[in-house]
């Protein structure tokens, strides 16, 4: 590697650190005969781990950091003042194939500035992953960022020779969208969806007839959310993802904590850190809608339009809502026990299939999985410890205090200076 791709390299993998919709999850990718690499199905952000525990890398990298847009929240924006670079396809192709032959990696996170216009520089980053795919014989894991206001035959071709493809909606509202990057609109980004998932679906259909039509994105898509930078509440954004949700292949929402890179800008909210806790309870909101049968408005409304910081969004439902409790282990149906806090989707599985054999006490929950600590208030079962009180009997708030955790011990600085000076 000749030390000006080095050079290349170090400041577009900066530039692209802040993108967090990056999984090489929900495909596979068996050796075949004549092709170099796989990808085995794994979860995570950039890096992976598959069934049998290897960790999965993926390069992540911006084919540019040059933009013809001024987005207040992004590092990239036109008017920043920052080392800019740009890989011709050729670098960036042979890049990857090195990285990947000396084991640095199973595949390529690839996304990129504007330059010029979306179908210019659209059609270099398919020229990359088309390269990889025909000329290189590279059969890794691809994730390619679509760019907002690119044509379908260019969305279309992508979908050919990437795993996954997604558009980032950035700002959940387009008043706020406008606000901070003015050049920029919802259609343009809910466009290159639509071909995705038109792509996705006219590809399954062709694969129902003939086996051996090619595959379009089989991975499907995903985009991501900024959270923190505009006035927008929780209840805003898990309504756009719960409406993302039900096209039929969006796969991920990702959830990204502002981080205030610009400063200067008085557009922008003056954040010492990102809001992590904030995007961590969106995670855990977003995760009851996908698998807890949740629906929006239960987890947030017009009362709560936001998630509660120091407990996690099921047990805030559980406490809001006491009436539903204490639920039967032993009776109760596989969705009522999935809202109860401290059992998960395989615990009760767990407890539906070992219950037809015999009656579940506190042990037996115990030895399946389920977190006692938390269930306890809000069941009732065989043998429980008789100690044991439910939300009913003690208040919702009494429970919320007793489940919220304890505080740090403060270290009183004066004493350690006075230890330091011993």
């Amino acid at each position: 590697m000749n030390e000006n791709v080095l050079a290349k390299l170090k400041i577009l993998a900066e530039s692209a650190k802040y993108d967090v919709s990056c999984s090489s999850s929900g495909t596979v990718r068996s050796n075949k005969p004549g092709m170099l690499g796989n990808t085995v199905g794994g979860w995570g952000i950039c890096h992976s781990f598959a069934e049998d525990g290897r960790c999965i890398s993926l390069l992540k990298i911006m084919l540019t950091n040059y933009c013809i847009y001024d987005c207040a929240y992004c590092i990239n924006r036109r008017s920043n003042d920052l080392p800019r670079a740009t890989f011709s396809v050729s670098e960036l192709v042979e890049l990857t194939m090195e990285f990947y032959r000396r084991n640095y990696i199973e595949g390529l996170f690839l996304s990129s500035g504007v330059v010029r216009n979306p179908d210019y520089t659209m059609e270099r980053l398919v020229r990359v992953a088309k390269d990889l795919r025909l000329v290189h014989r590279f059969n890794g894991y691809i994730h390619l960022k679509s760019i907002p206001g690119a044509s379908r035959e260019l969305v279309n071709e992508a979908g050919l020779y990437a795993d996954r493809l997604s558009v980032n909606v950035e700002i959940p509202k387009e008043e706020n969208l406008k606000l901070l990057a003015p050049e920029k609109d919802h259609k343009s980004v809910f466009a290159p969806m639509k071909y995705i998932q038109q792509g996705v679906l006219e590809s399954k259909e062709e694969r129902q007839k003939f086996r051996h039509a090619p595959r379009f994105a089989p991975a499907g898509q995903s985009t991501q959310v900024i959270v923190g930078a505009t006035s927008e509440s929780d209840k805003d954004i898990l309504f756009l993802s719960s409406a993302l949700y039900n096209r039929p292949t969006m796969k991920r929402v990702y959830y990204s904590g502002y981080v205030s890179v610009n400063t200067y800008d008085k557009r922008l909210p003056a954040l010492k850190q990102p809001p992590l806790v904030r995007e961590n309870r969106l995670y855990q909101a977003d995760w009851l809608l996908r698998f807890y049968q949740f629906k929006v408005d239960e987890i947030v409304d017009d009362s709560y339009p936001d998630l509660d910081l120091e407990i996690d969004p099921k047990l805030s439902w559980a406490l809001r809502h006491p009436e539903h409790f204490p639920v039967d282990i032993n009776k109760a149906d596989y969705e009522m026990l999935l809202r109860v806090p401290g059992i998960g989707v395989k615990s009760a599985k767990l407890i539906v299939a070992s219950r037809r054999f015999s009656r579940l006490g506190f042990y037996e929950l115990k030895k399946i999985g389920v977190v006692m600590k938390k269930a306890q208030y809000f069941i009732t079962c065989k043998e429980l410890p008789l100690q044991m009180q439910t939300v009913n009997e003690l208040s919702p708030q009494r429970v919320r205090t007793l489940l919220l955790p304890k505080p740090k011990k403060k270290v009183d600085e004066r004493q350690l200076i006075l230890d330091f000076g011993e």
